[in-house]
Parts: structure tokens; sequence; C-alpha cells
């Protein structure tokens, strides 16, 4: 009889490998079955064992991805031949990774489950640009939020979001936005100043990053402008409101 293996949903960070944790290393080191995200950078899979299996199940929207249902199958069946499988996500698995999905899924079919935190990549962005995401002067909080709904669902009030972050003081980070950012910047703009600093960041932490700050009025221009696609980060607040007043001093002495 077979020794049941089992699943380690894992964090792989925003893509820089210095940003592994040293827990999710060591769950990497110890896989024999890697099942790994599209947005998993190449130096991280490298940690893994030379005769473990890693398999590719790319997961972005916008583009061709393995079914969710063949995944959790791939999981469960391998578990159960006595594997140790991690699933290994970019970001943290419990922030827009579907992890909590998979770990429902494992756990109705009696597969023992693990979880290792990774850094998301909505942190990342504003600490790249030397931002917090609080601030006792500017945000008393932070939301993090999808701009992309479950085919059939509907999305997110923006509007209701925009007053509260406006009366709430918040921070607002959004996820896989770039797709509906014309409605988002509408209904941003009902209840947000058109002057509140934006910044959008494109492969957080990856030696390709590139970002771009500006006024919310500006989001979808500045978008166009720069050239800007997913995976992309927008962030919504006071806090880059230093950031804005540079990059504006910056382009008069330009001028």
């Amino acid at each position: 009889m077979k020794t049941p293996g089992k699943v380690i949903l894992v964090g792989a960070g925003p893509g820089d490998p210095e940003l592994l944790t040293l827990k999710a290393l060591k769950a990497i080191r110890s896989a024999t079955v890697l099942l790994v995200d599209d947005l998993v950078s190449d130096e991280v899979v490298e940690h893994a064992a030379p005769d473990a299996r890693v398999v590719h199940v790319g997961k972005r929207g916008g583009c061709k991805s393995t079914p969710q249902s063949f995944i959790d199958r791939m999981m469960v069946s391998a578990a159960r031949d006595g594997e140790t499988v991690v699933r290994l996500k970019g970001g943290d698995p419990f922030i827009f990774g579907r992890g909590g999905e998979e770990l429902e899924q494992l756990r109705a079919a009696g597969i023992e489950v693990e979880v290792v935190n990774g850094i998301t990549s909505g942190l990342a962005a504003v600490t790249s640009l030397s931002v917090p995401l609080t601030h006792r002067d500017h945000a008393h909080g932070v939301v993090f939020i999808t701009g992309h709904a479950k085919p059939g669902a509907k999305g997110p009030d923006w509007r209701l979001l925009a007053a509260t972050a406006r009366d709430a003081r918040l921070t607002l980070v959004i996820y896989m936005g770039v797709r509906g950012a014309q409605r988002i910047e509408e209904a941003l703009l009902a209840e947000l100043p058109p002057a509140t600093p934006v910044a959008i960041v494109q492969s957080a932490s990856r030696p390709d990053q590139r970002q771009a700050v500006c006024e919310l009025r500006e989001l979808c221009t500045t978008l166009a402008r720069e050239d800007l696609t997913s995976p992309s980060v927008i962030v919504v607040g006071d806090v880059m409101k230093g950031l804005l007043a540079a990059a504006a001093q910056r382009r008069t002495k330009v001028a």
C-alpha cells in the first residue's frame, strides 16, 4: 500500500527570486512534483530538485489557461501516488491565487495540505517605488481588490469602494485591472478627486519592471501612452502624493 503524499500551496512571491521565503525554498526543494503557475520566474523554479517533475500550468488573464479542474485532478492523483506536490503560485496563494478553492478541493478529497505564504505583487509594487501602503498622515488602511470578476459574476462596486476609500482614508491596490481600466477610472472619479495620485506597476520586482505615476483622471491615457499591460498593479491613494509631485517636477525641468 502506497504511503499517501501531500500538497503544499507555495507563494513564490512577485518574481524576484530573492524575495522567496526560506520556508518556500525548503518546500520547493522537497517537491517530487512541481506545478508551476505562469507568473513564477524561472530563477525560482531552478531551486527544485534535479529529479523533480516540473509541470507548467499557466493561468494568466486574457491568455489560454490550464483548466482549474485539470490542475485539481493532477494534485489529487499525484498526492494519492505518494508524491510531495508543490503548487507554486506567483505572489501569495491566498491573495487572488485561487488557493482557497484548491484547499477546499484537496481537503474534500482527503489530501493533506500545507500553505506557505509569499509576498504579494501589490506590496512589492509599491515597495519598489519606495512608497508605503499605509501612512499615519495619508492612509489608515489598504484594500486589495481584483479588477477581474469571475465569469458571470458581478464585479466590485467601484463607486462605493471609492467613497469608502475617501472617507476612511484607504489605499486601493487593484490587481488585474488593466482590461477594465476605463470603467474603473470613470467609477472612481465619481467619488474621488481627479488629481488623486495613481501608480501603475507592470511586472513588479522583475528585471523588466516598468511603472508610471499619474493623476486618477489620467489613468487610461497613461496606460495607453506608456504601453503598460498585464500583469500590472494599479495603486490609488494619497500615499503616492510625494511620488506624483516628484514626477511633475521632473517634467517641468525637462520642459
